[in-house]
């Protein structure tokens, strides 16, 4: 087996101090940084939802989108008023509200989907943003390792029921293409294989694996990522994600690069970076001294390590694309395991049989691929472009392709 590389502008992370040096690295380094968003780019009357927008990265992530005219649902476990209240005041807006779920709890969140369903509410942009990094391996509410649970599970069940349920319906247009954006971590790209035979079994590790389990759940959500890509926008290639950098060379030499194809609900990723934030609250007391130092003098605020989300969630051209990951400001690629669609699809019908129950709540599912949830679903992403013709790549029944 080729050995993970480590180090600066490597991306194996066999220690805290490998990640933290790493992250320095890559964030000092101007090379190959993208444009931020322009500061007069607008989304006046968009509907916004932000996972774990109590604090951190998701508050600073509602408060600017609420300053370009979004209306925010701040979706977190706590904060509550508090929270919301705060991003009202820092971004002058009303258009804030606050929406109690527990991402650790599956039952919680199956209840959250129901409030969106029921209030028919419509995302234009979800920022899948909650995570954290337990000093301990610990059990969510239904027997689960709880970053498996949280960064993975819980954004499984959301899109398929926000899909299922009409809470994200595919775009007409590059202007009002819906967006969902998933907050990864470079930490994917160290991590070995997901192991499906032991797929979603529980794990007890301490503070010396922290690191390597929290990066496999994040291959776990870059995988998931890339596989919602594809079955939702079955138009695309598998090369859909077409680089700026190459869209600059085809401008510059005259000559037409390959286009991606109609895309009907943008799917992109990122890594936002070291992030002065308190995802590392439960770090060991003998490294606070030495982390928190660092953290506060090297470290991204919140607020500049929005800006990669920012571009993928406002910016035109990326409602044209899908399946873009950026490192901080730079498009990067994920790595081989969360790029292929062998994983993706392996991913996608092993958490099929876990959230078996909460994938159809009311019982209307039926089996095989003829059913009318999956002839409604499989519509509804389809778009109103009008039903397109079925072929064996296309994977948009989202309840039972599995």
């Amino acid at each position: 087996m080729k050995k993970t590389k480590t180090g600066p502008n490597a991306v194996g992370h066999n220690s805290v101090f490998s990640a933290v040096t790493t992250a320095l690295f890559d964030m000092f380094s101007n090379k190959g940084q993208l444009d931020p968003l322009a500061d007069n780019q607008r989304i006046d009357g968009k509907v916004c939802l932000v996972t774990g927008a109590n604090s951190g990265l998701g508050k600073s992530v509602a408060i600017q989108l609420a300053k370009r005219g979004g209306h925010v649902i701040m979706a977190c476990r706590s904060g509550i008023p508090d929270a919301g209240e705060d991003v009202k005041r820092l971004s002058g807006s009303d258009n804030v509200e606050m929406l109690s779920v527990d991402l650790s709890d599956l039952d919680s969140v199956s209840a959250f989907c129901n409030i969106l369903r029921d209030r028919k509410i419509v995302i234009d942009i979800a920022i899948m943003n909650a995570g954290l990094m337990p000093l301990n391996s610990r059990r969510s509410a239904q027997g689960y390792e709880l970053m498996f649970a949280v960064h993975f599970l819980a954004n499984r069940l959301m899109l398929h029921r926000w899909c299922q349920d009409g809470v994200i319906k595919p775009g007409t247009s590059t202007i009002n293409t819906p967006r969902v954006i998933f907050v990864s971590s470079e930490a994917h790209q160290s991590s070995e294989a997901i192991n499906f035979s032991k797929f979603g079994e529980y794990i007890e590790f301490g503070i010396k694996d922290g690191l390597r389990h929290y990066g496999t759940s994040k291959l776990h959500l870059s995988t998931f990522a890339n596989e919602l890509s594809r079955r939702l926008n079955p138009e695309c290639s598998d090369q859909y994600s077409v680089k700026m950098s190459d869209a600059q060379s085809e401008k510059n030499s005259g000559e037409k690069t390959n286009e991606p194809g109609h895309v009907n609900i943008a799917v992109h990723s990122l890594c936002p970076g070291p992030i002065a934030s308190n995802i590392a609250r439960e770090s060991p007391g003998f490294l606070k001294p030495i982390l928190n130092p660092i953290m506060s003098l090297f470290f991204n605020s919140p607020d500049k390590a929005a800006a990669p989300v920012m571009l993928l969630a406002c910016e035109e051209s990326m409602g044209k694309r899908t399946g873009v990951y950026l490192h901080m400001m730079r498009e990067k690629t994920c790595s081989e395991h969360a790029s292929n669609s062998s994983n993706g699809e392996q991913l996608w019908e092993s958490s099929q049989r876990l959230l078996a129950k909460y994938l159809d709540p009311e019982g209307k599912r039926s089996k095989g691929m003829g059913s009318e949830v999956g002839r409604s679903e499989s519509e509804s992403i389809e778009g109103t472009e009008g039903a397109q013709k079925r072929t064996a790549k296309q994977k948009t029944n989202l309840s039972t392709s599995a």
